[in-house]
């Protein structure tokens, strides 16, 4: 089973914070299954087609291969850029690349980075709020996501052929990369906004109840937490309601705002990227 993990917590006034954190040995089982090489991509795309026969439609298949093949070598040629020595011409286009991608809205960073083969989320959410607004939220998130990812996915691929023409300038056709680079980043967030909506909106949620919250009737708490058990197996949502991210709002809200420091603290103890959580602060 394919777990992501989610942690949604208020940052700002109406604005949240969601994010999502994989395992290191699925991410890394992911990447190892990527083609490196033309001749293996076409290999993986020909079993692909055979294998599909009885599946699902090879051309789908065919374009999430197609997909993740060029975002490996994207990625390769990345890190070369950030290689390079400071101050030279591939150092500073590293520079502009960064200055673009620190206008990537966060929405987009954790729609992303939900894996297209998951099938469970775990929901972390401070106690002190309401599971169905958790879950309400993060729906509203997932599909308005799928519908404004879309739109950009199909505009980004419209453009591609126009910023190939300037491949005949004698200069790196940054436009033609970055542009490349937005089709693949919507494609991913489109493709996670599916997913994510799959498993939020799916009928059977299985509820945790925090283990530092007080027990009422102890006798129909086994018996729930029994039919609780059962029903996970089929569950696709998970809702965690945790106590310690609630005290860590309590403490450290002030006056419906989170500081840089608590957030800091948030991230350390729940593993997230405080320069991603932070962006949630000022977007729309």
């Amino acid at each position: 089973m394919n777990r992501v993990k989610l942690v949604v917590f208020p940052i700002k006034g109406r604005n949240w914070v969601f994010s999502s954190s994989r395992s290191i040995d699925t991410s890394q089982s992911s990447s190892s299954q990527i083609p490196s090489t033309l001749k293996d991509l076409w290999k993986k795309m020909t079993v692909s087609k055979h294998d599909s026969v009885n599946h699902s439609s090879p051309h789908s298949s065919n374009v999430e291969l197609l997909v993740d093949f060029t975002a490996h070598k994207m990625n390769g040629a990345w890190n070369k850029l950030g290689n390079a020595p400071e101050g030279s011409f591939k150092s500073k286009i590293h520079g502009l690349g960064l200055k673009l991608l620190s206008r990537v809205k966060p929405s987009e960073i954790f729609l992303k980075s939900i894996p297209k083969d998951a099938t469970l989320a775990e929901i972390t959410y401070p106690s002190g709020l309401n599971p169905r607004l958790v879950r309400r939220r993060i729906r509203h998130v997932a599909s308005r996501g799928a519908i404004l990812h879309k739109k950009y996915f199909y505009a980004s691929v419209t453009l591609l052929p126009l910023t190939s023409l300037l491949a005949v300038l004698p200069m790196p056709n940054i436009p033609f990369f970055w542009i490349l680079y937005r089709s693949y980043s919507n494609w991913r967030a489109l493709r996670g906004s599916e997913k994510l909506l799959q498993l939020v909106s799916d009928s059977s949620v299985h509820q945790e109840s925090s283990s530092s919250s007080p027990s009422k009737g102890n006798g129909s708490q086994q018996n729930s937490g029994k039919q609780d058990s059962k029903s996970l197996g089929s569950s696709l949502l998970v809702l965690q309601p945790s106590e310690e991210l609630q005290k860590l709002l309590k403490d450290n809200l002030a006056e419906d705002d989170l500081d840089e420091s608590s957030v800091s603290d948030i991230c350390q103890k729940f593993k997230l990227n405080s320069r991603d959580i932070l962006k949630f602060k000022d977007s729309l």
